[in-house]
């Protein structure tokens, strides 16, 4: 199913071109408005989580998911924005994900800040899909980079679960972005069973890796063995799960998690993480 809906994606490719904002700057400044504030001299964690795929429930559980327990790992209450198409609603357009981005980059202080962009969809060899209502469009690396700039913050995390997704990592990861991705650049991931809370690669790495562990980067080991286990117990070829970049970034992840509180962290995770 992944692989057909992966094929179909190739002739979406034509359909986006750079993003751009439809409301302006009133309507960035009442969301930007809803987030709580930076907090002068520590590390605040601005959460962008989108489901992309309309047509099927997982992915618009799998954005909510993800932006709950990020939420409580670092203390993000306030500070998240979840955008989700869905069967009935187009929540997630090019326009309303460039606004969110916008309203985090107004909210937070750039040099102090990280922000997390998490996308979650079926992807191709040249990018996700977004589906909202009757529009299916094609989400590349660089329209990425667009939202990661229009956040302004100098450090960055981005978390793609889709197939192919490890193109992502290829094309954006730097020093200060850290690239996770579900699938090498050349591989399928799996779990998009509509009706499903996770995908294969959400469940082990939001669900299970991220809740008992706050190190993005021993998360994602702990996800790729979970991932590994799982795709050889029920018969797939490897999905080859990617992480890249990020080395300024991991560092003052470790220094938010140390600003968060043991009673929502947890004192055992909090002292194996930081």
């Amino acid at each position: 199913m992944r692989r057909l809906l992966a094929f179909c994606l190739v002739g979406l490719s034509i359909a986006i071109g750079p993003f751009h904002e439809a409301h302006g700057q009133p309507a960035r400044r009442a969301e930007a408005g809803r987030l709580a504030p930076q907090r002068p001299g520590q590390t605040d964690i601005y959460i962008l989580s989108f489901g992309l795929w309309g047509p099927q429930s997982v992915f618009e559980s799998e954005a909510r998911g993800a932006a709950r327990i990020l939420e409580a790992r670092f203390d993000g209450k306030g500070r998240s924005i979840v955008r989700v198409n869905t069967k009935r609603r187009a929540g997630a357009t090019p326009q309303t994900l460039m606004a969110a981005a916008a309203a985090a980059g107004q909210a937070l202080d750039p040099a102090e800040d990280i922000v997390v962009l998490v996308l979650t969809s079926h992807g191709g060899p040249e990018g996700i899909g977004l589906v909202a209502g009757r529009d299916a469009l094609l989400v590349t690396p660089e329209n990425v980079r667009e939202l990661l700039d229009r956040t302004r913050a100098e450090h960055r995390v981005l978390i793609v679960s889709a197939c192919y997704s490890g193109i992502f990592a290829r094309e954006l990861a730097d020093p200060r972005t850290l690239v996770i991705t579900a699938a090498a650049a050349d591989k399928p991931s799996f779990g998009c069973r509509d009706g499903a809370a996770w995908t294969y690669f959400g469940d082990a790495f939001f669900n299970k890796a991220l809740r008992s562990e706050v190190r993005f980067d021993t998360a994602f080991e702990t996800a790729r063995g979970l991932v590994t286990e799982r795709e050889k117990r029920e018969g797939f070829d490897p999905s080859n799960p990617q992480i890249a970049g990020g080395e300024q970034v991991l560092g003052r992840l470790r220094e938010a998690c140390r600003a968060v509180p043991a009673q929502q962290a947890g004192r055992a995770a909090r002292s194996a993480a930081c």
